[in-house]
């Protein structure tokens, strides 16, 4: 099956998102260093710098994978708890915790939060909302799951508006994921899926839209390496 039939519903989506999510878990912080260049990490340390937590927050970081933004915002000591659809994503970061540096890690859906409402004062996800299978649930929960005034902060891949350099942006994605997909997996498939996951994913001037949509205000949106990625922030009125 093509991979764009493989993410052509939401519940195909969700299938394929956990298989994938499921294979790559322990190569997943060598992938992200790769595919960025390096620049992963300065990339979520200006998402924190802007989310500025302190001992004051109480931080949810959705699709959490091995950590780093949970533990970027523990080391700012504010309580915090990473989930992550899957269970060896949660399993390795809970490894990764060190003594007095412990975010709470566990399992669950960003769909279905197992939160009661107004549980938090900020809420995080780097490449997160781009792989949920229905982008406006998703919204609705962290929306529900924030207190009044908190805020959610998401960095993620964005499609450029232009449309030749947006061309140019996906094939580099495709041909440089397949590449390394083929090389660690035996599977070009298992990284082209960020560009075909780019092609059913709002740009971001929509996401900042529709986040209003959802009910959140004093959206904006914080251009990354030139447009290629985007931290968007908003708060609940």
């Amino acid at each position: 099956m093509a991979l764009r039939d493989e993410i052509a519903t939401p519940a195909a989506k969700r299938r394929h998102v956990r298989r994938l999510f499921a294979t790559i878990a322990g190569r997943y912080d060598l992938i992200t260093r790769l595919l960025s260049y390096g620049q992963d990490q300065r990339w979520k340390a200006r998402l924190v710098a802007l989310a500025s937590p302190s001992a004051a927050d109480h931080v949810l970081d959705l699709a959490t994978g091995t950590g780093d933004l949970a533990f970027a915002a523990a080391d700012r000591s504010a309580r915090v708890v990473g989930l992550d659809v899957t269970a060896a994503m949660v399993a390795l970061a809970r490894r990764k915790a060190r003594p007095g540096h412990r975010p709470s890690f566990l399992v669950g859906d960003m769909e279905a939060l197992p939160f009661p409402e107004g549980s938090f004062t900020l809420v995080t996800t780097g490449y997160g909302l781009r792989n949920v299978s229905d982008l406006r649930a998703a919204l609705d929960e962290v929306h529900r799951v924030l207190k009044p005034h908190g805020a959610v902060f998401s960095l993620d891949f964005t499609a450029p508006a232009n449309a030749v350099i947006r061309s140019a942006y996906l094939a580099y994605l495709s041909i440089v994921g397949g590449a390394i997909g083929w090389l660690l997996h035996g599977d070009p498939d298992t990284y082209r899926y960020i560009p075909a996951s780019l092609r059913g994913y709002p740009g971001m001037h929509e996401l900042s839209t529709l986040m209003v949509e959802r009910g959140f205000s004093q959206v904006r949106c914080h251009r990354v390496l030139g447009g290629l990625l985007a931290i968007h922030q908003a708060k609940k009125p």
